[in-house]
């Protein structure tokens, strides 16, 4: 399977994430999310739970899941 770019530009996906209470926790879940290749953006929010992430190609849910739980949180998958 080969990964390509979607010709039609940036993919946006938003997942839930539970544990995170404030900035910090927004920090730390943006952080590792970002480190993910490919992604180009992310927006944690603690008030809802919700992670925004903008990336070149569709993200292995997998992938998030590793990123989330590195830093200390849950992801209950896609918002």
């Amino acid at each position: 399977m080969t990964a390509q770019t979607d010709p039609q530009g940036p993919v946006t996906a938003v997942y839930k994430v539970s544990g995170m209470s404030c900035g910090h926790c927004e920090g730390a879940v943006s952080g590792e999310i970002s480190r993910i290749p490919g992604v180009s953006s992310v927006k944690a929010v603690a008030s809802s739970g919700e992670v925004t992430v903008v990336s070149a190609a569709p993200l292995d849910e997998e992938a998030v899941r590793t990123a989330v739980d590195e830093a200390g949180f849950e992801l209950a998958g896609r918002a």
